[in-house]
């Protein structure tokens, strides 16, 4: 699960969950990454994007320019940073590192609402890494 916040200044603009199964956490922090650039780069008076994450070993993966795994959500990730780029010379963007023992407090609130989050599934057997292995394997033996 990612929990993401849009701010300009100080203030909160937008507040997004995002829920996947079966992905891996990298994989969860770019596609929130991805979503938030995305948004971020329609409003007109957005001259910089400062991503604050406790991953930011995922946020390599973005400008790695050989094949990975991750490479769907770094090529669109860069496809909006490039338009973002493209608007005024002035632009820019900046990562930066929070771990989650920093005890930041808009760190603590995200970390506070991932963990009260319950999520119930609509198809609970189908969200399993067993049926996920099950269903897998009886492809391949399809095949």
């Amino acid at each position: 699960m990612s929990i993401t916040h849009v701010c300009l200044g100080q203030n909160i603009v937008v507040k997004t969950i995002h829920h996947a199964v079966n992905v891996t956490s990298t994989e969860a922090e770019l596609f929130a990454i991805r979503c938030r650039i995305n948004q971020v780069i329609q409003v007109t008076d957005i001259l910089y994007i400062i991503v604050i994450t406790d991953a930011i070993h995922s946020v390599r993966y973005i400008f790695i320019s050989l094949s990975h795994h991750y490479q769907i959500q770094s090529i669109t990730i860069a496809q909006d940073l490039r338009s973002f780029f493209e608007k005024s010379i002035y632009n820019s963007i900046k990562f930066w590192d929070c771990p989650s023992n920093a005890k930041w407090i808009h760190h603590l609130i995200v970390n506070k609402k991932t963990k009260k989050f319950n999520l119930s599934p609509i198809f609970p057997y189908k969200s399993s890494w067993d049926f996920s292995m099950k269903d897998k394997c009886d492809s391949i033996i399809q095949n």
